[in-house]
């Protein structure tokens, strides 16, 4: 394991607790509310009522099929093209989100809001579907599409671990993804579409009654939502967003907890100068350290990577020039994340400065999606979820996305005290000084896969 490198980085370090940088983000597909006018018979053809029913831990009804989740069975070719959409929808929707923040920062998660998607495809047919897949980049279809998703899933969820440093504190990297679906007591779901759930999603279904009681629904939904996120997200849903029509409610988690495996000194933490998107100047926190971080430098633009313990996870920093953000930030589109870890080397010893930062962002994702293709979906009308129910027929009325990201000094100090001793005799390499004291972008991404978990930008840490 590599060192800090620095010998003063090292000095006067203290023992770090475990979860140092907390990612989380929610997506809701709000609504496959029921289109006024367009209700079918009760009982249809192909629909049915639960496989088996139970109730969950929050006291709700819960329909199931009665198939358990499958372990991963999928080639690493269709899991790598599972892994490949978080990307390229994601290079997409950053375009559209960047517009709603105005110039302000920007955090999201392609993971949670595409396996949300991609649920809620398994229940459409005929244009709504081509238009999601098409809009998710999906190169995959039927089984082969959810059991890649399904693998990819379990994938991440096992970087997961938990140990001692050598002073007996926490440090490790959690990953948690967690499905959920929310529906109208009385409406049936086709076997297939409660057998895809089940097997690759892990996924029941919970019933409420958004009929008479939708407001007690929104907050059980906000109440799972709060505990799946350690209460960070206590209020996804806002008051008013379901109502007498609401049918099915969808919602993914995630949740990241990690320390870094080379640990920044709170001592060397002190004031500097960053110059944001809008071109003024703001005194923040800047942490400092040197240590061997894979690095590249691209036309316009420089890139570190700051690992995870065990290295399997980590986030990539990509800094355009003074004066490129604009230009670079178009080059998402292009494949600029794997453009920028591609050319990552791990022989370069970086001292990098770079300022602490935490914010979140919650987006009503419904015009974005619109704007990138996916239209008849929310189209009363022409929407076609009948793979789902045909009970009903039904659109998507909204997607709500929050996301949160907090990154600090605090890290894995007994990793990084280890790496130090294992690089103690290594030989001196050239230097490089990044200062990121302008705008930059971020993925926090798997490292094998190139699965992006979350994707952002820092335009001002203070904010």
């Amino acid at each position: 394991m590599k060192g800090l490198g620095s010998k003063k980085a090292r000095l006067g370090s203290k023992p770090a607790r475990f979860f140092a940088v907390v990612l989380l983000s929610v997506t809701v597909v709000i609504g496959l509310t029921l289109a006024v006018g367009g209700c079918g018979s009760t009982s249809p053809e192909g629909n049915t009522g639960p496989s088996s029913t139970s109730v969950s831990s929050e006291g709700v009804m819960l329909a199931a099929s009665d198939l358990a989740r499958v372990l991963p069975s999928s080639p690493r070719s269709n899991v790598l093209s599972a892994a490949k959409t978080f990307e390229t929808f994601g290079a997409d929707l950053y375009q559209e989100l960047a517009k709603q923040a105005e110039g302000g920062n920007l955090v999201f998660s392609p993971a949670s809001i595409v396996t949300a998607l991609v649920m809620t495809y398994a229940g459409a047919a005929g244009p709504t579907a081509e238009e999601m897949a098409a809009t998710l980049h999906l190169d995959l279809q039927g089984e082969a599409l959810h059991q890649a998703f399904n693998a990819l899933d379990q994938l991440l969820e096992s970087r997961s671990w938990q140990g001692k440093d050598a002073e007996g504190k926490d440090v490790g990297v959690l990953v948690r993804t967690a499905n959920s679906l929310w529906a109208q007591k009385d409406l049936p779901f086709t076997q297939a579409f409660l057998d895809t759930l089940a097997v690759n999603y892990g996924a029941g279904v919970r019933l409420v009654d958004y009929k008479t009681e939708a407001e007690k629904a929104r907050r059980a939904i906000n109440s799972w939502v709060a505990e799946q996120t350690e209460g960070k997200i206590p209020e996804l849903i806002p008051e008013g967003a379901l109502d007498t029509l609401t049918r099915l409610v969808l919602v993914n988690a995630v949740y990241l907890d990690a320390t870094w495996a080379y640990q920044f000194d709170k001592a060397f933490t002190a004031p500097g100068r960053f110059t944001t998107l809008a071109g003024n100047t703001v005194d923040t926190p800047m942490m400092r350290q040197s240590a061997s971080f894979p690095y590249a430098e691209g036309p316009s633009w420089k890139a570190v990577e700051l690992p995870y313990l065990r290295e399997e996870l980590s986030l990539l920093l990509v800094v355009p020039d003074s004066g490129k953000f604009a230009e670079i930030e178009q080059q998402l589109a292009q494949g600029l994340i794997s453009e920028a870890a591609a050319g990552l080397s791990a022989e370069r010893e970086v001292d990098l400065t770079l300022p602490k930062f935490e914010f979140r962002t919650q987006a009503g994702l419904k015009e974005a999606l619109e704007v990138m293709g996916m239209k008849t979906a929310f189209l009363p009308e022409s929407a076609d979820f009948s793979a789902m129910t045909a009970a009903e027929k039904l659109f998507i009325d909204e997607v709500i996305h929050e996301a949160y990201i907090a990154v600090d000094e605090e890290g894995t100090e007994a990793a990084a005290a280890t790496a130090v001793v294992m690089r103690g005799t290594a030989a001196p390499v050239e230097q490089i000084t990044l200062v990121i004291d302008r705008p930059f972008l971020f993925a926090l991404r798997d490292r094998d896969t190139g699965a992006i978990l979350f994707l952002g930008r820092v335009v001002d840490p203070t904010a």
